[in-house]
């Protein structure tokens, strides 16, 4: 093996790459920082939930039916054998991180003693159709999921071949997945079947394979899949050719459409093919479906998908606000093709997005105490929302019939700390803010902020090494004002492509103090997004903002007021307020006034002069991603906005 990355993305270095990310231990999160926080909760309690889950829910049992240990029916959806490959991958990354635990470790090793006991000697691996659907092997790729599978295990590998190579569990898994890897290679190479599967992710986790191993048959399958979609070879099924994006070649396309997971993640994977390849016209057409995506197709939250039927993009600009399907998949998709985008053109508005999807998208999707997750992330709950269905609940839920999502989000908080920073012996580029530890070639630097409930970063520098070298610090697209000084002097340097750069010869103790301005700002959508028309959402630095029912007045001319009937007065003052308890570290207080005083017609005539309003007073927003942690019930990101009357 030949690859020294310790994070799900590890470009060889003759990679077409802008930035490089970190390897070894080269990053630490504190757990008082906030990335940290939520690092640290997902070892103590996803992680673990994630794993006991696997046992309660039968995909272990569905494996040990291979193997002849039980007699049980198949549990799950078809491709339940993901869900245990994601945890894998989660358990591995937090063995590299920290250690891990007896019980972790333990998992691990179950877990490889099972599936090498449950290969087919040929290196298949898919409980689904390896007892009860052997006739139907291979032949419904459209449906299957067994690439999609396959991958899901070859990136556990990848983890676990970057986080604990000397592990006897570890290289049982990295064994496991190239025998299957290879089979893929003989059945569908350049030699074999033309063919893709439905569900892309074998793509991104062939190449990460490559990457490791040096095995290039591994890329050039890769590289086959993503050019092979598109020309028809998938059964269009009930949702049609470009719910599989077979509609039309990744090359070709012009704008993003689908099912959102497939379709990130397949683009995902051709950007790994891209940069390794050196193929600038596959990298091109990658970033234009990017803007696509982004242009029209994407939430404030950084969620995307406004479809529930078929988990979809819809038209440009159809984003509604309490339709929002927004799957957690789909925001971990997004952040890491923004990864991968960053590495390899350095631009910044890459790792603008990571911020926004990850810090509202993917964190709302999780509740505090680590244990209960959101599958659709809405950005409006309604009075009186029949919650009780697993589609569309009010409250996050400790699981799903397709658990997708939460060992989703364990394998990407346990590699978390690989996605905040790049650099090389040249220097280091700070991309997320988190209080931690970075080391570059033979520099350090420490990381203390409250960043993104405080304007202030500061990085000191605690081992220089030798020579000049360049520190980087993103300046957000959203900071319309950034300061810095360097040992309490400030500092004039321009902003350069989205980053202030300070290069010298630096010394043990230099401290750099970055301040960016956080004033809270009303946001207003295209006026083509008609959902929302009339609106504006609250933000805050990266954070957006939302009105809660746990928060609505409770006395006074607004107190028999449901959420729906109040709107915001656009023209006062709002609020920062610290806290040093509740729900948030920092809340906005803005003022409202009531829109009815009671029951109306659905439809009514317009007033001919403007109706008193019902009062005002004033209320807390809170951060987006901290809803439905108090009690179930009404939300919205979405304010009706008023002028105020004098």
């Amino acid at each position: 093996m030949n690859d020294t990355s310790h994070g799900p993305v590890g470009p060889t270095e003759q990679a077409r790459a802008a930035l490089r990310p970190l390897t070894g231990d080269a990053v630490r999160l504190e757990p008082a920082g906030l990335l940290g926080g939520w690092q640290h909760r997902n070892a103590e309690a996803t992680l673990p939930h994630c794993i006991a889950q696997l046992d309660t829910s039968g995909n272990l049992a569905n494996l040990r039916r291979v193997t002849g240990e039980v007699e049980v029916d198949f549990a799950g959806f078809w491709f339940a054998d993901s869900d245990v490959y994601k945890t894998l991958e989660a358990a591995a990354w937090e063995l590299g991180r920290s250690g891990g635990s007896d019980a972790l470790r333990g998992f691990l090793a179950d877990a490889a003693a099972l599936l090498e006991k449950a290969q087919d000697p040929d290196g298949y691996l898919g409980s689904y159709y390896q007892v009860d659907h052997r006739d139907r092997q291979w032949t419904e790729l459209h449906f299957s999921h067994e690439l999609y599978c396959a991958g899901h295990l070859i990136q556990a590998a990848v983890a676990a071949a970057r986080s604990a190579p000397d592990d006897a569990a570890a290289q049982q898994i990295v064994a496991i997945a190239r025998r299957f890897a290879d089979l893929l290679v003989q059945r569908y190479g350049p030699a074999g079947e033309a063919a893709v599967d439905g569900h892309p992710e074998i793509e991104t986790a062939l190449v990460e394979l490559y990457r490791v191993t040096g095995h290039r048959p591994y890329l050039e399958l890769a590289g086959l899949f993503v050019d092979r979609r598109g020309h028809g070879l998938l059964d269009d099924g009930r949702f049609g050719a470009r719910y599989h994006q077979d509609h039309q070649s990744v090359r070709d396309a012009d704008e993003v459409t689908g099912h959102v997971v497939r379709q990130l993640y397949l683009l995902a994977g051709a950007t790994d093919v891209a940069v390794e390849t050196d193929d600038a016209q596959l990298l091109q057409a990658v970033e234009r479906l990017w803007d696509s995506a982004l242009d029209s197709r994407t939430y404030l939250t950084g969620g995307q998908g406004s479809r529930h039927r078929d988990e979809a993009f819809g038209d440009p600009y159809e984003l509604p606000p309490d339709r929002a399907y927004a799957e957690t998949c789909a925001a971990i998709g997004s952040f890491q093709w923004a990864w991968r985008l960053l590495l390899a053109t350095g631009r910044s508005q890459y790792a603008d997005e990571m911020e926004r999807v990850l810090l509202n998208g993917i964190a709302g999707s999780t509740a505090q105490d680590g244990k209960a997750f959101f599958y659709s992330n809405p950005l409006q709950l309604r009075t009186g929302h029949d919650g009780s269905h697993e589609d569309a609940p009010s409250q996050r839920l400790p699981w799903y019939s397709c658990a997708c999502c939460p060992p989703n989000l364990a394998r990407l908080m346990a590699s978390l700390h690989s996605y905040v920073a790049t650099g090389d012996d040249s220097g280091l580029q700070l991309q997320l803010y988190a209080t931690g530890t970075f080391r570059a070639g033979g520099h350090t630097v420490e990381v203390d902020t409250r960043y993104p409930w405080d304007e202030q970063i500061t990085v000191t520098v605690s081992d220089a090494g030798p020579g000049p070298w360049t520190l980087a610090l993103r300046i957000p697209g959203w900071c319309s004002s950034a300061r810095v000084s360097l040992n309490g002097e400030p500092v004039e340097v321009g902003e350069d492509a989205g980053y202030l750069r300070l290069t010298r010869a630096w010394r043990a103790g230099d401290r750099v103090r970055l301040t960016l301005a956080m004033p809270p700002r009303l946001v207003a959508a295209h006026p083509r997004v008609d959902a929302v028309r009339g609106t504006v959402a609250l933000v805050r630095g990266p954070l957006v903002y939302c009105l809660e029912h746990a928060d609505l007045p409770s006395t006074g001319p607004l107190a028999d007021l449901v959420l729906e009937d109040l709107e915001l007065d656009a023209t006062a003052r709002i609020h920062v307020a610290p806290h040093d308890d509740g729900i948030a570290p920092v809340t906005l207080q803005v003022t409202v006034r009531g829109r009815a005083t009671g029951p109306a017609p659905l439809y009514r005539q317009l007033p001919t002069a403007g109706a008193a309003p019902a009062g005002t007073a004033t209320v807390a927003a809170i951060p987006y991603f901290l809803w439905a942690n108090r009690a179930p019930g009404p939300m919205r990101v979405w304010i009706p906005a008023a002028a105020r009357e004098e």
